[in-house]
C-alpha cells in the first residue's frame, strides 16, 4: 500500500515537472524562431554568394519556403517539431538538425562531464580547507578565488590556458579533438578545465558556507563528544549534509556551463556543438539554430531533474517526489536563461 502511494506520488511529481518544463522549453523555441527572423540577412543571398542573381535568389527562397508569410512557416514549423521532433532539415546542407546535432553532441557532452567533474575536484577540497580552518590564512585565500574567478570571462580564461599549458609547457594540444588512445581526453581537458573554472568559485562560497554551518550544529557536537574520529564525522555526515544546497545551485548553473562549453569550443576550435551553432548564426541557418536551443533546453531539463534525484538520495528525508518538484523550478529557471 505503501509502495502504491509512493509510485503515484511519484507520478504526479513527473506531471507537474512536465507542466512546468514543457512551457518554457516551448518558449525558448518559438522566441528563437522569431528573434531570428528579426536578424538582418538573407538566408538564400548568404548561400548563394554575393554575385547571385535576384531570379536565382528568389528561386532558392521559393524552394526552402522563405517566401512563405511568417505565420505559415510558423505552423508548418511547430507541425514538424510536433511530428518529428526535429525543427527541420539545414538550409545550407539539407541534413536533418537533428543529425545534425546528434553528430557533434558527443564532444559537447564530453567537455559538459569532465567540467562537472574538475568543478567537483576543485570547489570541495578548496572549500573544505576554508571551513575547517576558518579565518585563517587559508579560508582568508580561498574567500579571495571566488571574488577573483567570478570575474574572468570564460574565452579569457581558455586562451591564458592555451599560453601556459598548450604553447609554453605543451602539455594538452590547442585546438580540435586527437583520435589516438588517450588523445581525446587530453583534447578536452583544457576546455573543460575552462569551462570548471568559472563554474566552481560560486560553488566554493556555497560549500564553504554549508559547511561552517553544519560544522557548528549540535549532533556534529554530540559525534564529537561520542569520540567518533573526525575524518569520519566529515565524510559521513557534515560533507552529505552540506551537499544539497550547493548540489541545488550546480543544477541551477547549468544553463551557464552548457554556453560557457558552446563559448570554449570556438575558443580551441573544437568541432562540437558550440561550432555548428555559431556557424549556422552566420548563415542564418534557422533550423539549425532552433535545434540547437531545444537541445539545450532538454539538456538543462534532465540535469536539473537528476540533480533533484540525488538530492533524495542523499538526504532520505526528502522523498523522490518533492525533489522533482524541485527540479522542476530550478530548470524552469535554467532553461528559460
Amino acid at each position: 500500500m505503501r509502495e502504491a502511494t509512493a509510485g503515484r506520488a511519484a507520478l504526479r511529481a513527473v506531471g507537474r515537472v512536465l507542466a512546468r518544463v514543457l512551457p518554457v522549453m516551448l518558449g525558448v523555441v518559438v522566441a528563437v524562431f522569431f528573434l531570428l527572423r528579426m536578424v538582418p540577412g538573407d538566408p538564400a543571398a548568404m548561400i548563394l554568394g554575393e554575385r547571385a542573381t535576384p531570379e536565382a535568389v528568389a528561386d532558392l527562397r521559393a524552394k526552402l519556403g522563405l517566401d512563405l508569410p511568417l505565420w505559415q512557416q510558423f505552423t508548418d514549423f511547430m507541425w514538424g517539431l510536433v511530428t518529428r521532433f526535429d525543427t527541420g532539415d539545414s538550409l545550407v546542407t539539407g541534413v536533418s538538425t537533428r543529425e545534425l546535432i546528434l553528430a557533434k553532441a558527443p564532444v559537447s557532452l564530453g567537455i559538459v562531464v569532465l567540467a562537472v567533474v574538475l568543478a567537483v575536484l576543485i570547489a570541495v577540497p578548496l572549500a573544505v580547507a576554508a571551513a575547517l580552518r576558518q579565518d585563517g590564512w587559508i579560508d582568508h585565500v580561498v574567500r579571495v578565488i571566488p571574488a577573483v574567478g567570478m570575474g574572468m570571462p570564460l574565452f579569457w580564461v581558455g586562451l591564458l590556458l592555451i599560453v601556459v599549458f598548450g604553447v609554453q609547457l605543451r602539455w594538452f594540444p590547442v585546438g580540435g579533438v586527437g583520435t589516438g588512445p588517450g588523445e581525446p581526453l587530453r583534447s578536452l581537458f583544457l576546455p573543460a578545465l575552462a569551462v570548471a573554472l568559472g563554474m566552481a568559485p560560486p560553488l566554493i562560497r556555497s560549500l564553504r558556507a554549508q559547511l561552517i554551518e553544519v560544522l557548528a550544529a549540535d549532533y556534529v557536537t554530540t559525534l564529537r563528544a561520542a569520540r567518533i574520529p573526525e575524518r569520519r564525522i566529515l565524510f559521513r555526515h557534515v560533507l552529505r549534509g552540506a551537499a544539497l544546497p550547493t548540489l541545488t545551485l550546480l543544477s541551477v548553473n547549468t544553463a551557464y556551463l552548457i554556453g560557457g562549453t558552446l563559448v570554449v569550443e570556438k575558443v580551441f576550435g573544437i568541432n562540437g556543438v558550440g561550432t555548428l551553432l555559431f556557424q549556422s548564426i552566420g548563415t542564418r541557418d534557422f533550423p539549425v539554430v532552433q535545434g540547437v536551443a531545444l537541445y539545450c533546453a532538454i539538456l538543462v531539463v534532465l540535469v536539473t531533474t537528476l540533480a533533484g534525484v540525488l538530492a533524495a538520495a542523499l538526504d532520505p528525508r526528502l522523498r523522490v517526489a518533492d525533489a522533482m518538484a524541485v527540479a522542476a523550478v530550478t530548470s524552469t529557471d535554467g532553461a528559460a536563461r
